[in-house]
């Protein structure tokens, strides 16, 4: 299973298409006005319309309600919706259930504690993503350029596939992908010039460093799992 390659915080057409032509498989837009990278619903719809059929489309937010959901649906009609606040798994269940899209929760990493509540959420989601948690003092729960400590996901017996992100780059995916086995790896101010300003450059170098990673690393072990249970039905 080949590794999946995320761009989150994408808000110009020019950056977007240099991530769809570099091959990224997720493409993800902001709708948190804290974000340096927050979208208007009108740029949101111009540029979902740019990105449909070439990548999965990802749209974040951070504990919305469900008018806010139900405009960022409309405006980007995403492929996934991805959850980075503290929405409970019940929440998750209630959106899944009013919205009828699969969902990425976004969980804060410091230490293995921090892994605690996985079960609650595996019942429901359909992918986890593993981000750095964020200093009690910031403003917005990612995005920050800031790592966590990949050895916490070493060996980590998960079915659900998972990415991984916080403070990647070109020059330490490979590291991430060799630690942790993730499924997938996302990155946003690792390809910025500033925090907000996406630099065509390094989103190319990103993608081009995450397949060199992907070629030399082995199967996931939960991919493994996941097509043997597949093939039993």
């Amino acid at each position: 299973m080949s590794l999946l390659v995320k761009i989150c915080g994408l808000s110009t057409r020019e950056t977007l298409d240099v991530a769809l032509a570099a091959g990224a498989d997720m493409v993800g837009f902001v709708f948190f006005p804290p974000s340096p990278r927050h979208l208007a619903f009108e740029d949101a719809r111009e540029l979902g319309r740019q990105a449909k059929g070439r990548a999965t489309k990802v749209a974040l937010t951070v504990d919305a309600d469900d008018a806010t959901l139900e405009g960022i649906v409309e405006a980007l009609q995403p492929d996934i919706l991805q959850l980075h606040g503290k929405e409970t798994a019940a929440r998750l269940r209630d959106i899944k259930r009013k919205f009828g899209l699969p969902l990425m929760k976004a969980l804060p990493v410091e230490t293995a504690a921090d892994l605690a509540p996985l079960p609650g959420y595996a019942d429901v989601a359909d992918r986890i993503l593993f981000d750095a948690r964020a200093p009690k003092s910031a403003t917005r729960p990612g995005g920050l350029g800031a790592t966590f400590d990949w050895h916490v996901l070493e060996n980590l017996d998960f079915a659900l596939p998972f990415m991984v992100s916080g403070g990647l780059h070109a020059g330490n995916v490979a590291e991430a992908v060799h630690i942790t086995r993730a499924s997938g790896v996302d990155v946003s101010s690792g390809v910025e010039r500033m925090p907000g300003v996406k630099d065509p450059d390094l989103i190319r170098a990103f993608i081009s460093a995450a397949r060199a990673a992907d070629s030399a690393s082995p199967l996931p072990v939960y991919a493994e799992r996941s097509t043997a249970q597949r093939a039993g039905g």
